[in-house]
């Protein structure tokens, strides 16, 4: 279901008529609430960088929104060390010296720093003692069918995306209630076949088990 059919398909539903602002407005209030809910392989994104000697910061990509997993590696190939959660007060006790350097162990997201007052960053501990290589696996908002007129929902679950847009839709229209509550319905029912997907086939065999693990029956 592309964007054209997914707006037909809606005002066809609802019986009503939706400008294309208020329509696109709509759309992804529905793409954002089921992009927060379900961890779909679809809202991953892989990126490689290069860390800065001395410098314990390293900048976030402008699309993110948060961690899979972070390893450094020596630039000239070797083995990937998968960096450590934890929190920047952490990172701090245990590293409070910024010139002692090393190979680093933990990060935390620090939040934007004075020449990326817009952007996160990471701080890293202990601060890198040489360019190592970096790889951020991390959760994004793919660009919205509104824009793309094409999704990885429209194609492959477009049962969960008209669902949740009919919701937002109803109340946009202010919908009796008990219409409302068959909206909710329906949204509710097809958006467990998703979350079996997301959270439960494709977290079988993870190795690390602090993801969110759905179980299926």
């Amino acid at each position: 279901m592309n964007y054209t059919e997914l707006k037909t398909a809606v005002e066809d539903s609802t019986e009503n008529t939706f400008s294309a602002t208020d329509f696109a407005t709509l759309t992804k209030l529905a793409e954002q609430k089921i992009y927060n809910s379900v961890q779909l392989p679809a809202l991953r994104k892989n990126v490689t960088g290069t860390l800065s000697a001395g410098n314990k910061y390293l900048a976030a990509p402008n699309d993110f929104l948060s961690v899979f997993s972070l390893a450094v590696f020596p630039t000239a190939g070797g083995e990937y060390i998968y960096l450590i959660d934890k929190d920047v007060n952490f990172i701090r006790e245990a590293f409070p010296n910024p010139t002692t350097t090393g190979t680093p162990k933990y990060y935390a997201i620090f939040g934007p720093v004075y020449n990326l007052p817009t952007e996160l960053t990471f701080i890293l501990g202990p601060t890198p003692s040489a360019g190592f290589s970096a790889e951020l696996h991390y959760f994004y908002y793919p660009e919205s069918i509104v824009t793309a007129n094409t999704s990885w929902l429209g194609d492959n679950f477009d049962s969960v995306l008209f669902n949740a847009v009919m919701v937002e839709a109803g109340r946009f229209m202010q919908t009796e209630q008990d219409i409302m509550g068959m909206y909710q319905k329906q949204f509710d029912e097809s958006f467990i076949l998703l979350k079996n997907l997301g959270d439960g086939k494709n977290r079988m065999d993870a190795y690390r088990n602090g993801q969110v693990r759905y179980p299926v029956k």
